[in-house]
This record gives structure tokens, sequence and C-alpha cells, in this order.
């Protein structure tokens, strides 16, 4: 009889393990909550340990083609000063590729095209899961149930699997705001990566392929402030007023309608992501904050070590438990790294936000290394 595996959300994490589970002979049905798979969002990061991951999943060279690399990453204060400035280049020969950028819809349209859409069911959102010692029996809200030997929960950090065998589990707010958007990039030219910290917030600019830029604004406000939410671009242009170029000029060549506008969450770590024959993985285990450019990283990085376990494993429970064991660690450190940073970019007060540039940028070399080292060194 055939291992029926199952996993519920078509994001990154779930398209990147059905092609996991593809790649040593299993196949999955997907069951997806959304009338389509269709990501809403902008532009992401890549970091050497997710390419490594896609060279080993098969996909890398297709995937690089659709994104561009970008040769450093600056900081800057507000005033247009570099607060400091990693060369992406000897990092991509320390590690392999790093800094690399692309459209989230484009990196999941890529990933849906891997898969037989004959194993994805759109327009099916969970209710509940029975577990039973040999199956699970997922109940859907249009009434439906399905029965399958494993799951796979890969649904969000909203996750309604993760909230039902870890009601305990917290989504904390990070403490600010964030709005994002694509535009395009003729006029302005920039080939940059950079983040603007300031007293007003923080200002990113990530370019993309095909001549577009990916912006993000990050602001201090209360969780689900009513009055943020309203904020149209010209409110963005007068907290970013300040602001060295082209901060303005990319604002002003944003549409409103082109915004999303989303406080910025994480998932409390949890310690544990296996119950028997249902498994965790990506935000519904382990979401992170952006701040280390690691979300979609880390839910790469999931299904190619599941695949990995369950390949070496006789037994798929015992498969989900080696996940876990060699995951845990891993995702705890970049959910705390990530929040730290975030902590310290969203500083406002002026005296402290001298005293945080002056510290990163007489940084000893050697602990930007150590750190890239921590992300970019994988156990595959």
């Amino acid at each position: 009889m055939m291992t029926r595996i199952t996993i519920i959300g078509g994001g990154i994490a779930g398209l990147a393990t059905a092609i996991a589970l593809q790649n040593i002979g299993l196949e999955a049905m997907i069951f997806e909550a959304a009338p389509e798979i269709k990501e809403v969002g902008a532009g992401l990061g890549l970091g050497a340990n997710a390419i490594k991951a896609l060279k080993l999943l098969g996909i890398q060279e297709e995937i690089i083609e659709a994104g561009q690399f970008l040769s450093s990453f600056t900081i800057y204060n507000q005033q247009g000063k570099i607060i400091t400035k990693t060369d992406s280049v000897s990092v991509s020969k320390k590690y392999g590729l790093d800094n690399f950028t692309i459209h989230r819809a484009v990196l999941q349209q890529l990933l849906l095209s891997k898969i037989n859409p004959a194993c994805i069911q759109t327009n099916k959102r969970v209710e509940k899961v029975v577990q039973q010692q040999d199956n699970t029996v997922i109940h859907f809200t249009d009434g439906s149930i399905y029965e399958t030997d494993y799951l796979v929960a890969a649904e969000g950090i909203h996750s309604i699997v993760r909230r039902q065998f870890l009601p305990a589990s917290r989504i904390r707010y990070a403490g600010y705001t964030c709005w994002r958007a694509v535009i395009d990039n003729t006029t302005l030219q920039l080939n940059e990566c950079s983040e603007t910290w300031g007293t007003k917030g923080r200002f990113g600019i990530v370019p993309l392929k095909n001549n577009q830029i990916y912006w993000f604004a990050c602001i201090n406000a209360a969780a689900n402030d009513e009055r943020i939410k309203k904020y149209t671009v010209s409110d963005l242009i007068e907290n970013f007023k300040d602001y060295h170029k082209p901060v303005s000029a990319i604002l002003q060549q944003t549409k409103n309608d082109n915004m999303i506008q989303g406080d910025i969450v994480d998932l409390k770590p949890v310690n544990q992501y296996a119950f028997n024959n249902i498994l965790l993985i990506g935000d519904a285990a382990h979401a992170t904050t952006p701040n280390l450019g690691q979300g979609a990283c880390q839910a790469i990085e999931d299904a190619l070590i599941l695949g990995d376990e369950i390949k070496k494993a006789s037994d798929i429970k015992q498969a989900f438990l080696q996940f876990e064991k060699r995951r845990l660690k891993r995702t705890h450190w970049i959910i705390n790294t990530s929040q730290r940073i975030g902590k310290m970019a969203q500083v406002e007060n002026s005296l402290l936000i001298r005293a945080r540039d002056f510290v990163l940028a007489h940084l000893p070399k050697q602990m930007n290394d150590k750190q890239f080292k921590k992300i970019y060194t994988t156990d595959f």
C-alpha cells in the first residue's frame, strides 16, 4: 500500500517539501486554504544556506535565473552616512551565493511548476485534525474529511494544527509595523541593497530583477493600531522626510494600492515540532521576524532536511523526530537573533542611536564573520 503523506499549506515551506519528497520517490497531497496558490507579498532575500538547499533539491539554476545577486548590503544613518557595509562578493566566495533577491510570487510559482497539479487542492481550509495511532483524519471547514498516514503542517504562523497540539504557543508582536511595495526602477536606477536606521524608523531598499525595487518601511507602533493602518504614501513621505535620498523619491513613485501593511510578529520558540505522525514545519513551527532575512531560507532548509531524514529512516515517525532534533536549536537561534536585531534597529532615542551606530561601525570583522558562519554553516 502506498504511503499517504499530506501537506497543509501551499506556501514556500509546503511546496519545497513536496519537491523534496518527490526527489525520494514520495508523492504528497497538498491542501491550500486560499482559492488559488498565489503569494501575497513583495520581494525576499535568500542567503547562502537557502541557495545550497535549493541546489540539493535540484532547482537552484532556474531560481537563480529568475532573481539577482546584489554585491553589497549597506546600513546607513538617516543622513546617508554609512554605519556598516557588507561585501557580499567575499561572503559568497566563502559560503556560496549570498544576498540573492527574488520576487516572492516568482519563487512560489517556480516551486509550484515542479509539482503535479493533480496533487494540489485549493479552497480547503482546515478546521481540525483527529490523530489516531496509525493515521490522521483532516476535517475541513467545507465539511469534507481526508485521511492520511502522515501529516506535514506548513500553514504558516497562524497554524490551526499547531494551536491544536500546542495551545500555549504564542505569537509575539515585535513592536513595529511594516509597509512593503514593489515599484518600477526605470527612473531611479538603483542597484544597491540597503537599510537606513533613524529616529523615525527603518527604510529598506532591495533591487529585484526586471528593473524593479522592493522597499519596506518599519515604524514603531502599538499592535493593530487603527490610525497607522490608514497611513497612505503621503503619511510615509511625511514620516521619512528627513531621511537621505532616495527614500522620498521611492515613496513618491509608489501608489497607495501597491502597498501592503502588516504588524511584524514572530512565534515564541516552541520545544516540539513532531507529534507522532504529524510534523510542524516552516512558519507553523518557527516563524521569525524578517531581520536576518531567514524566514524563507529556514522553510527551504526544513524541506531539504525532512526529505533527508525520511530517506534515511525506516519509519517516517522516527524521521519526524530526527527532523525535530536537527531543527530545534538552529531555528530557535534564528528567531532570537532576529528579534534582537529588530529591537536594535528600531531604537528611536537619538543618544542610543549614536551609541548603537558607533558600536556597529567599530565591530571587529571577526564578530561579523562569526555571525555569517553561524547562519550559513548548515548540517547538510
